[in-house]
């Protein structure tokens, strides 16, 4: 059977470009042209664009793009899925429709094998109630998602106040498929600041951005932070991969370790997730009562892990 991940340099979202390297590739380009529909772009780093069409009803767009982290074909492009589709959700929005972007090394991989990774990719599609409507494909997976949602009620990251080994590789590839539904009543509700989605970046690159653009610090509880049994197990080994080094070197100088915490601790708060949880921003107040509502929805491992202050 053919292998995918030996097909790529790097897995799942922990290929993408570093984060000082991207703001390096677009120092000095002007990318927002000054439209007043264009609610939310790329000043802000956020999920998605936001774009207004009407005073009541404005869209999401996204894409997202990245090598193979699992073997399995469908499985791989129900991640790549799941993972884009997230953005739309981390934005408060309702995804209404996707386009697959396909590149791939035809002269290495058979159709069959192409065809179950798109065939993953309607699979959530269809989870989601949206079609997959078409696309683009390169002979060289990702997902280009369209929302629609009320800007009056826009949550922006900007404003945050079988044997053993099968068995988990099961639960890894739960964790990565399932989609972040709860974001679109999360977004509406008005004791929700800020809401985005933990990819890439990690939940300390992440977090950052919420505290850039809100002028905010924050606080993490590192004991607090749910991690899967399979993770701590190859954490605590000091297995991690690569762009864990890079996401450090990216932004740790922005953030203060205390004494105490383990190296394996902290480098698991920058390990890069591939279609990871939501993090949310709430009024204290109404914390308790968000976290029931999330874990009933069915993140059982949901937690507070910290706060913002000024």
């Amino acid at each position: 059977p053919v292998r995918l991940t030996q097909l790529s340099h790097g897995g799942g979202c922990g290929c993408k470009i570093a984060p000082a390297k991207l703001q390096e590739i677009l120092k000095g380009v002007q990318l927002d042209f000054g439209s007043p529909d264009l609610l939310v772009g790329a000043s802000t780093s956020d999920d998605a664009a936001v774009y207004r069409l009407s005073p009541d009803l404005a869209l999401i767009l996204t894409t997202d793009f990245f090598m193979p982290i699992v073997d399995d074909p469908r499985d791989f492009g129900r991640v790549a899925a799941a993972n884009a589709i997230s953005d739309v959700y981390a934005m408060g929005g309702r995804p209404l429709l996707a386009l697959s972007v396909l590149g791939m090394p035809v002269n290495k991989l058979p159709a069959a094998v192409i065809s179950e990774i798109v065939a993953g990719g309607a699979d959530v599609c269809r989870q989601a109630g949206i079609p997959l409507a078409g696309g683009c494909g390169a002979a060289r997976a990702g997902v280009g998602c369209a929302a629609g949602l009320a800007p009056g009620a826009l949550s922006s990251g900007g404003r945050g106040e079988g044997g053993e080994g099968r068995g988990r590789e099961c639960v890894v590839i739960g964790t990565m498929t399932q989609l972040n539904t709860v974001g679109t009543a999360l977004g509406q509700d008005p004791r929700v600041h800020a809401i985005t989605d933990v990819t890439g970046f990690g939940l300390l690159g992440h977090l950052l951005e919420v505290c850039r653009g809100s002028g905010l610090a924050a606080r993490v509880a590192a004991g607090a932070v749910p991690v899967m049994a399979p993770a701590l197990a190859l954490a605590q080994r000091g297995v991690f991969p690569g762009a864990v080094e890079r996401n450090w070197d990216s932004y740790g100088a922005a953030v203060a370790v205390e004494q105490g915490v383990e190296s394996w601790r902290r480098d698991l708060l920058v390990d890069p997730q591939t279609s990871g949880g939501l993090l949310l921003a709430v009024e204290p107040g109404a914390a308790e009562e968000l976290l029931a509502a999330v874990r009933a929805a069915g993140f059982s491992q949901a937690a507070a892990v910290g706060r913002l202050e000024a």
